[in-house]
């Protein structure tokens, strides 16, 4: 198995005919899929997989489908030409119908299992066995790989009805969560930070499907009603979905031998790992040990690059297990997500979710899923090889705080950072009750006074606090390299931190009026997310560049969200 590709997309595709030209199935020409599925596809129910890497699954089209919007810059980067976006054969493909579709092009697709571990803690109760062989891909169904001007890509539908790690749910997914994920990966990878990608959005004229919600103006925490929602399927990209909770899987079965087979998939599972997401960096010819004790280094690299770029746009994944944690380092899974505006370090959207995975914890968590990631590689290794993993788990912390540290010089515009002037601008920022994205951007201005933070703070603050201020603001200019000019320093400041900010807000009323049919506010945050760093015109920044509004601090679906989707 190899990825080094030979291929290259065509200048432009115009058609599924030019789209066929640059397939290319790693995953399911290297991988073996389970032995008790049906060739066929047609594999829509609850059981269990007991071995194999991959279910072969036909996707469910949703019915009378009709294209809300696609990616202009990703399409462009495919090599794709927008008018594909809106031909009839793109449409069926993308919302779900695999019938009819040129070779070598495969007319199934597939999906996966994987295990869970919450904050390192391994669980099997989430599978409706309880033996952890039906936990999975449950909605979400691969059904392409190809090279795209020398780079793999694997698209793959969300919500495109039922598999057999499904645990008795529709496979759906809704609109609202669809819009959602539609313009975060896109806004992500604006914003510099790894991410899954957008291709398409379609959406149903008639299908819908009911699902627990908050009704207008509430304050709940949990949801308070039922709404019928129109089912929608969102393509997204990226170079593998493979995760850490599928390494995972076949390491806890390898671990107790509960197959013949058990050890076997694991290592091809692992070098699968290598070769999506590791070629470049890892010498194919190396003895597997090395292959293995490289990529945790590789990847502990990019995990704690990953999470420290969260820390710096205001993201939280909100529910950050081992399943939702990529094994290429990208951020992966936009269900409960949520971006700070009211700075609070323990800021979480998702009201399942709990303080371990809120904001600031954001690191721990990526801590334990390493150490999970580490564990599940040890059946392939020796005990002297085991110590050199221990070695890398052992210093994640010592990476993370490194990289954390650099990040934040970055925004206050220092060159190393200053700790303790950095806690005294967190108290500060909590007392005086900030908004995260417009004070570190008003902060980007170089201002000299404290009136010129104003714009970032929810509340005045009193003459005391204006001092404290103060102070901070003379001590951070004094900090400041006097041999750099003060423009160039804010010109870097402004590119880490955004002007614009994800809003849950202002998305609600854009998924709402897609719900009526009306898709002009997507397009709109389409343009605003496509420049988050960038000064927009007038009209975008009055509506875009402000604080919360009031009613909105305890909205239910607004402030705070279950994982209904």
């Amino acid at each position: 198995m190899s990825n080094k590709v030979t291929k290259e997309a065509q200048v432009c595709i115009f058609n599924l005919d030019d789209l066929a030209e640059v397939a290319s199935y790693s995953l399911l020409d290297n991988l073996t899929p389970d032995p008790e599925a049906t060739p066929d596809g047609i594999d829509h129910y609850p059981r269990q997989v007991f071995s194999g890497h991959y279910v072969p699954v036909k996707p469910t089209p949703i019915a009378d489908p009709v294209y809300v919007g696609h990616s202009h810059e990703f399409f462009k980067e495919l090599g794709l030409d927008d008018s594909l976006a809106i031909a009839p054969d793109f449409g069926r493909f993308f919302s779900g119908n695999m019938d009819h579709l040129p070779a070598p092009m495969r007319d199934v697709g597939w999906a996966t299992g994987y295990a869970l571990s919450i904050f390192g803690t391994e669980y099997i109760q989430q599978c409706p066995f309880q033996t952890g062989n039906g936990y999975g891909d449950g909605r979400a169904i691969s059904v392409f790989e190809g090279v795209f001007n020398n780079r793999r890509w694997e698209m793959q539908l969300k919500g495109a009805g039922p598999t057999p790690y499904c645990r008795g749910a529709d496979g759906r997914a809704v609109l609202r969560s669809s819009v959602r994920e539609f313009l975060v990966q896109e806004y992500m990878h604006a914003l510099g930070v790894e991410s899954t990608r957008s291709l398409s959005l379609f959406s149903s004229r008639s299908e819908t499907v009911d699902r627990p919600w908050y009704s207008e103006g509430s304050q709940s925490e949990n949801p308070d009603i039922m709404a019928a929602n129109p089912v929608a399927i969102t393509t997204r990209v990226a170079p593998s979905f493979l995760r850490v909770g599928q390494l995972e899987l076949f390491s806890r079965r390898a671990r107790i031998n509960e197959h013949p087979n058990a050890m076997s998939e694991l290592e091809m599972m692992a070098l699968h790992i290598i070769e999506r997401e590791y070629s470049e960096q890892i010498d194919s010819e190396l003895p597997l040990t090395e292959k293995l004790l490289t990529l945790a280094s590789e990847f502990r690299a990019r995990l704690t690059t990953l999470v420290t770029q969260w820390l710096r746009v205001g993201y939280c994944q909100g529910n950050f297990n081992s399943d939702n944690c990529s094994v290429g380092g990208i951020t992966l899974d936009y269900g409960p997500f949520g971006f700070c505006e009211y700075f609070d370090p323990y800021f979480q959207p998702w009201t399942g979710g709990g303080r371990h995975f809120s904001f600031f914890n954001q690191p721990l968590a990526a801590e334990k899923n390493y150490e999970t990631f580490c564990g599940a590689l040890k059946p392939l290794l020796n005990e002297k090889s085991r110590a050199k993993l221990d070695c890398l788990v052992e210093g994640f912390s010592s990476v993370m705080r490194e990289k954390s540290n650099k990040m934040w010089a970055e925004k206050l515009g220092l060159e190393t950072l200053d700790i303790e002037l950095f806690n005294q601008l967190l108290a500060l920022m909590m007392k005086t009750h900030v908004d995260y994205t417009l004070f570190f951007r008003q902060l980007s201005n170089m201002p000299k006074a404290v009136s010129d933070l104003a714009l970032g703070f929810y509340a005045k603050p009193g003459e005391e606090l204006i001092d404290e201020w103060a102070l901070w603001l003379n001590a951070w200019r004094e900090r400041l390299d006097p041999n750099v000019d003060m423009a160039e320093i804010s010109r870097r400041m402004k590119q880490v931190n955004p002007k614009y900010t994800w809003r849950e807000w202002l998305i609600v009323p854009a998924y709402e009026l897609a719900q009526k049919g009306d898709f002009s506010l997507i397009y709109e945050l389409q343009q605003v997310f496509a420049n988050p760093y960038e000064e927009q015109s007038e009209q975008m920044e009055e509506k875009y560049y402000r604080l919360r509004p009031l009613k909105y601090f305890s909205a239910g679906g607004v402030s705070h969200y279950s994982c209904s989707s």
